[in-house]
């Protein structure tokens, strides 16, 4: 079967975003005055092949662990979908 899977990784709360902080700040000399906090991610798309939609779940959170995020600085989440 076929799945796609779609992947936001985000840094920690607890962590400084000076992405983040650049943005907001940009926003703000921009005159968008409602803005508070910007945290700048990653957004990933992933199409595999599994044998069940349980198995590709299973294989987008071990490429997450292994590779596409940094657990010491960053965290994620994934919805997979049948493609």
């Amino acid at each position: 079967m076929n799945f796609r899977a779609e992947i936001d990784i985000m840094p920690h709360k607890e962590l400084l975003d000076p992405q983040g902080k650049a943005v907001t700040h940009s926003l703000h000399k921009l005159e968008f005055d409602g803005v508070k906090d910007v945290r700048v991610g990653r957004h990933i798309s992933i199409k595999l092949s599994a044998k069940s939609k349980a198995d590709a779940e299973k294989q987008v959170e071990d490429a997450c662990k292994k590779l596409l995020a940094n657990a010491i600085m960053e965290g994620f989440s994934f919805q997979v979908f049948e493609d």
